[in-house]
């Protein structure tokens, strides 16, 4: 019936869904591959969302060629059957709308692509005040809300812009776009902050816009969500904000007053350029941790004053100080400081706050300003440390040197204890307190004490006065303390050079005439031992005697060493020659419960210094390290290298920088005390039971490495074991000692014959000795005159002047000793070839001789044997 009354409208109907159908959103996807989304059907301010869940196009296709179809095959029906079909056919239509209204309004059925919306979250996207974006992979506008359209200014049936086409202009703007860009195709977040020049892109107006891009997936397709946020007014507000913060920069930097702000570790954060002006600093350079400090720019101790000031936990300490500051090329600048500080809850410093007055003349032109310049520096530049005290012994004001001098004892401007006496150590505190009673009570002549400070390390000297006008204030006297620590040292370093200087005279002295004892007993027992022979029951005596007479003298030796008498043979060596020859003796020494370990340094300059006397030093400072161990332990030597500034870095006292040879010979024993340490290089000063240590043994080592121009040092704790520490200077080998080096490997052993002739003049005071030393000498075919002191000798020479070939002198004798003898002789023109035997070393008596003399002798030292004493003669003739 309806096909009959409207066929034209019938058919409209259903070519029109068929079209509605292509052109609807299930066909936008194909469309919008050929065309960007117009927005002739929105206005300005509506969003656009492509978003929709896409339908299935072959069902919509389906639908129109059935309709299509019943519509044909109505044809076919009788006019009553048609009537019927039309009826049923548009009875079921119906049917379908109705159930899928009812369905739609109770929710079980839904518009397709809008069931998976969330309406609250798109009402948020769409109201937001960023304007958002979403576009697929080829940059297609997906969804735009009103904040986007509206930046964009799409008009009704302009083009929906994706952001790479919206913001267009300066180079700087298209390499950041680029780089957005280039994150949505890799699927990467990125962020980007535009400036917009004015009349770029009709911008009235410079405009700033931050840009986000970030991807995301759905339902399969990969996407990409930009943000654009106008930040115009942000960027505005800041810009005002760093102007005014210049201008109030420019204002602190062209004050009439200086200013500084310090950290607490003394390093100048912030210098305006006032100051910076006054002190001819660079200010771009003379800021951070590389730039100034205030010990750079405080004269005479200011720093210390600085540093000084403390307070308690929430307090703002202020403090008013008159100093001079130094400027850049060295000249004094005085000053008058605002200094504040404030202290954290933890009571920790912070920056300081420092306000810098100028008092230079002409500046300030305050009355009293000269006078005041004037003690400021009198007060902060005197040596003397200066403080004021009240009655309690509470410090009320101090100078430069009396902060540097307290820094690390007294908390000045805290609560706690800010008393001289309180830097005292416990023993010396009461004569402070009595000295300060004395003067409270009126006193005013009260004698100096001497005091030594917190820590034990560092000593003074006090005075106190009292104050001579109080006026009212709560000043009660005035402390003068004088740093007298270096003067201490020195004092006790010279009162035990004086002690060992007398030690070791005395040593010398008694080991001198040990010598001569000996020479006669060694002497005798070989004049003996040459007329027995081993069978006979007297030789093992006389063996036993000469034995006992060599440990004799070897107990003198030590003495001799301590006492830097005995007479050395210094020779060009390597340290580590030297360590290597003597390891295997050490390793019996050592026995098995201790363990040695030598560590060889590498490349090791050469030395000079008498092998043998070096190798005794070793011995014996392990000897020491074993005994040290009786539990077993290790015992490491180590030689290294130690150049000048890394012999300064050791910090001994007396070390002169230079280059040196080091060897260390480290135990893992019981360690030492400091009482202990300070007299182990004493003689006869032993640790060990009563029979088992003579206390010679590290007094020779003293001595020994001292005569080498060496220097030794002790590192030691209960405990901890001991380090000693031999530093000998470098030696610089000279082509002579080559040549010498060369000659003497040349050399081939030959038995050598002891005889000879000609005429000896012995000279010697002790008559036993030289009774042996002339039965030795005719022994061996040499004819003997006799001398008992130098007086006799020369009465000799003019009796037999020509006979005389060669002289044996003693060194020191009555009336004439060695020395003048042979000058006197020389004097007369005497130049006979001249053996010297000493129980000193040879340097003792070389200085009294002519310096052109001092190599035309041979040394003989004593006590020696009989075949000594003719070797010597022998070389000397030869």
């Amino acid at each position: 019936m309806l096909w009959r009354i409207f066929p034209k409208e019938l058919a409209g109907f259903l070519g029109n869904c068929a079209i509605l159908a292509i052109d609807s959103p299930l066909f936008a996807t194909d469309k919008r591959r050929l065309e960007p989304c117009r927005m002739s059907d929105i206005s300005i301010g509506s969003p656009i969302d492509r978003s929709d869940r896409q339908g299935n196009a072959l069902l919509v296709l389906l639908l129109a060629v059935l309709l299509v179809g019943a519509l044909a095959a109505s044809f076919y029906l009788t006019e009553d059957g048609r009537t019927y079909f039309v009826l049923w056919f548009l009875a079921g239509l119906a049917t379908i709308g109705v159930m899928g209204l009812f369905l739609l309004a109770i929710g079980v059925l839904q518009i397709a692509g809008r069931s998976a919306r969330n309406d609250l979250t798109k009402l948020i996207t769409d109201s937001s005040y960023q304007g958002i974006l979403v576009t697929d992979t080829e940059s297609r506008v997906i969804y735009a809300n009103k904040q986007y359209m509206a930046l964009a200014g799409a008009a009704e049936g302009a083009v929906v812009p994706p952001v790479e086409r919206l913001f267009t202009g300066a180079s700087d703007v298209s390499e950041a776009i680029y780089r957005l860009a280039q994150a949505a195709r890799e699927r990467r977040s990125h962020v980007e902050e535009l400036r917009m020049a004015p009349g770029l892109d009709g911008h009235a107006a410079a405009a700033w816009y931050k840009i986000r891009v970030r991807p995301v997936e759905r339902n399969g397709r990969h996407e990409s969500i930009w943000s654009v946020v106008d930040v115009t007014a942000d960027r505005k507000s800041e810009e005002g904000a760093v102007q005014e913060l210049q201008l109030a920069v420019n204002f602190l930097d062209h004050a009439p007053a200086g200013f500084f702000s310090a950290e607490p570790s003394g390093n100048i954060a912030y210098m305006n350029a006032t100051l910076s002006g006054w002190l001819d600093y660079d200010i771009a350079q003379s800021l951070g941790d590389s730039g100034l400090t205030l010990k750079q720019i405080a004269a005479s101790g200011g720093a210390a004053l600085l540093d000084a000031v403390t307070g308690v936990a929430g307090q703002v300490k202020t403090e008013v100080i008159d100093l001079d500051l130094r400027r850049r090329g060295g000249q004094a600048l005085p000053v008058r400081l605002l200094h504040r500080v404030s202290y954290g809850h933890d009571g920790m410093p912070g920056p300081s706050r420092t306000i810098v007055l100028n008092r230079s003349q002409g500046i300030d032109t305050s009355e009293g300003r000269a006078a005041e310049v004037r003690f400021a520096r009198f007060f902060h530049n005197t040596p003397m440390a200066i403080a004021t005290v009240r009655r309690d012994g509470q410090i009320n004001q101090t100078n430069a040197s009396f902060a540097r001098l307290f820094g690390d004892q007294l908390k000045l401007g805290g609560d706690g204890d800010r008393s001289v006496a309180g830097a005292l150590i416990e023993k010396d505190r009461p004569l402070l307190i009595e000295s300060l009673k004395a003067v409270t009570g009126g006193q005013t002549d009260v004698a100096p004490i001497d005091v030594t400070l917190t820590g034990g390390q560092r000593s003074a000297r006090i005075f106190v006065t009292p104050v001579a006008d109080r006026q009212g204030g709560d000043e009660a006297a005035i402390v003068y303390l004088l740093d007298t620590t270096e003067q201490r040292a020195l004092q006790e370093q010279f009162t035990q050079a004086q002690k060992m200087q007398a030690v070791g005279q005395l040593a010398g002295g008694v080991a001198h005439d040990f010598n001569n004892v000996l020479t006669a007993i060694i002497g005798y027992s070989d004049l003996l031992l040459a007329s027995h022979r081993p069978t006979d029951p007297s030789f093992q005596d006389i063996m036993q005697i000469k034995q006992n007479a060599n440990r004799a003298a070897s107990l003198v030796r030590q003495l001799l060493a301590f006492s830097r008498r005995q007479t050395l043979r210094p020779q060009v060596i390597q340290l580590n020659d030297a360590v290597s020859d003597v390891q295997m003796l050490l390793k019996r020494l050592l026995g098995e419960k201790v363990e040695l370990d030598v560590r060889y340094g590498r490349d090791l300059w050469p030395i000079k210094a008498d092998v043998n006397q070096f190798e005794q030093v070793v011995v014996n400072l392990a000897v020491n390290a074993r005994d040290a161990m009786p539990n077993g332990g290790k015992l490491t030597l180590r030689t290294s290298n130690v150049t000048d500034t890394q012999s300064a870095a050791y910090n001994y006292k007396g070390l002169a920088e230079a280059d040196y040879v080091l060897l260390e010979v480290e135990d893992t024993g019981t360690g030492m005390s400091a009482e202990v340490m300070e007299k182990i290089f004493e003689p006869f000063f032993t640790t060990k039971e009563i029979g088992k240590g003579t206390g010679l043994g590290l007094s020779m080592v003293f001595g020994i490495i001292k005569q080498s121009n060496g220097y030794i040092f002790c590192d030691s704790a209960i405990g901890r074991g001991t380090t000693f520490r031999i530093f000998l200077p470098r030696h610089i080998i000279t082509a002579e000692e080559i040549a010498s080096v060369k000659a003497e490997e040349s050399k081939v052993a030959t038995p050598q014959d002891l005889t000879g002739q000609g005429t000896i003049l012995l000279v010697e005071d002790e008559e036993a000795v030289r009774a042996f030393g002339a039965r030795a000498l005719r022994s061996r075919g040499y004819t003997v005159l006799e001398a008992g002191t130098g007086v006799e000798a020369l009465e000799l020479v003019e009796d037999h002047g020509d006979e005389i070939v060669m002289v044996v002198s003693d060194v020191v004798m009555p009336e004439m000793d060695g020395p003048t003898l042979f000058t006197e002789l020389k004097k007369r023109g005497r130049n006979y070839q001249f053996v010297f035997a000493s129980g000193y070393a040879e340097e003792a008596f070389k200085k009294n001789l002519p310096e052109a003399e001092q190599e035309s002798f041979a040394f003989l030292p004593k006590p020696y044997s009989l075949k000594q004493l003719i070797e010597a003669v022998k070389q000397v003739k030869s």
